[in-house]
């Protein structure tokens, strides 16, 4: 039976995906647990919606989500997937294969934080954005957009909105700053603006203000479990921001400088990585698939059926740009790379799976919620998402027992169905155009 991916080409600089990509496929396992126990009935189900054609994408997407900070996870996934082939060792150092130009890579966010080299990372992607009839799409993640809101906080005025943004980052944020700091300042006169240890706390934190004043500021904006979950956040990274600093060898002098020369290469229009947040989109959708990072609530439910998602990743920018930051970080925008369908996330309910489904939306295909055993289905709030955070930077497989650099991608496409690859289950996952049509029935 044909395979529903290329060959990975046999080649010494992919050794490590020949012996740890599985060769062999096998029907998607749809139990309980993939299915979260939470399968419809057929009287559940949105006939007038569902029975409408189901679309493809255009052209095969190749989803690969939270790489991370890990760069040669990122293109041993490219590997893995046959989009790309190594030229020779080392990083930003592959062309495109035959079946890579024919495809859309959809990079499923959070590209910073956790893993060994955040810059590296990013200088594989805009590798990848140069070779020629690549086809590539950036969706915004949660630890992306952290950056961002904390660099601008610390750019503008303090408000009881903003003033705690930066620290927000926590610890997560820390090798970065690092990395920035070593790669650009050390052994320069990096400290001949900035102030003082004390001026620069003062800068970064939150006053003590903050924790009585919040609560009310974000009444009616939040709800009270997220309002309770956010001010217990932010005790805990105050108390310990600076101490994972230290433990990195940084000071508070460091991270600012650090932080100075982040919004030049990030904020700038002629940074290094001023592209990252510009080329960023919110959603995309792809036939009867929608790409996000986390998930969806009511307000973006009728946002894309009464506007589609080029007006929403249209409003996305716009937002991206205001000043209001608490009026953006905690938004129903923000909402779709932030929710895991918690109590204190914006709510997901039937009228907004309708308004979904009614916009000709069928399947979600999200990262944000990691998984340790390849990708999974799951029926969350009535609607069918793909979970394909796979778990692929070194520290968080460290942090989860798995071994080796993680590698793998969900690829979608017309002739084969939704392809799960991971290198942490034994076998390639393929969901058959047939069976996707049965899959919200018990």
């Amino acid at each position: 039976m044909q395979t529903p991916i290329p060959a990975i080409i046999d080649s010494p600089y992919h050794k490590e995906a020949l012996e740890r990509i599985p060769n062999e496929w096998v029907s998607w396992p749809i139990d309980k647990e993939s299915r979260n126990a939470n399968a419809l009935a057929k009287t559940d189900l949105p006939t007038k919606h569902w029975k409408k054609k189901m679309k493809w994408p255009r052209r095969p997407v190749v989803f690969i989500s939270d790489p991370h900070a890990d760069a040669e996870a990122f293109e041993m996934s490219l590997i893995a997937a046959g989009v790309i082939e190594r030229k020779g060792a080392g990083l930003q150092n592959f062309k495109l294969t035959k079946y890579g130009k024919s495809v859309e890579v959809v990079i499923g966010g959070d590209c910073l934080d956790k893993g060994p080299s955040n810059l590296d990372l990013l200088r594989s992607i805009a590798y990848l954005y140069r070779r020629k009839k690549a086809d590539v799409t950036l969706l915004a993640g949660n630890h992306d957009l952290r950056l961002r809101m904390g660099l601008l906080a610390i750019a503008r005025k303090k408000d009881v909105g903003n003033q705690h943004l930066f620290v927000r980052m926590g610890k997560k944020i820390v090798p970065l700053f690092k990395e920035v700091f070593e790669q650009y300042l050390d052994g320069k006169k990096w400290d001949k603006n900035v102030p003082d240890e004390a001026t620069c706390r003062k800068r970064l934190f939150p006053n003590e203000e903050w924790f009585s004043e919040f609560p009310f500021h974000a009444a009616g904006f939040l709800t009270a479990e997220g309002i309770d979950r956010e001010v217990r956040k932010m005790q805990s990274k105050v108390e310990k921001f600076e101490q994972h600093c230290l433990a990195a060898g940084l000071t508070l002098r460091h991270v600012y400088a650090a932080s100075m020369k982040c919004q030049a290469l990030f904020l700038d229009k002629k940074g290094e990585f001023a592209w990252f947040f510009r080329k960023m989109e919110l959603v995309s959708k792809r036939g009867s698939f929608l790409f996000l990072h986390a998930g969806l609530d009511d307000s973006m439910g009728q946002i894309l059926l009464k506007s589609g998602t080029k007006y929403a990743n249209k409003a996305f920018h716009r937002n991206l740009k205001r000043k209001d930051l608490f009026g953006f970080y905690y938004s129903s925008i923000a909402n779709t790379f932030r929710t895991k369908y918690r109590d204190a996330d914006l709510p997901l309910t039937s009228r907004g799976v309708h308004a979904i489904h009614k916009a000709g939306i069928k399947f979600v295909v999200q990262g944000h919620v990691n998984r340790k055993h390849g990708q999974r289905v799951a029926i969350k709030k009535g609607l069918v998402h793909f979970e394909a955070d796979i778990t692929l930077d070194t520290n968080s497989r460290i942090a989860e027992g798995l071994s080796g650099i993680g590698m793998g991608a969900t690829v979608i496409d017309k002739t084969h169905g939704v392809v799960g690859i991971s290198c942490d289950y034994p076998a390639v996952k393929v969901l058959s155009p047939k069976e996707l049509k049965h899959i919200y029935v018990e």
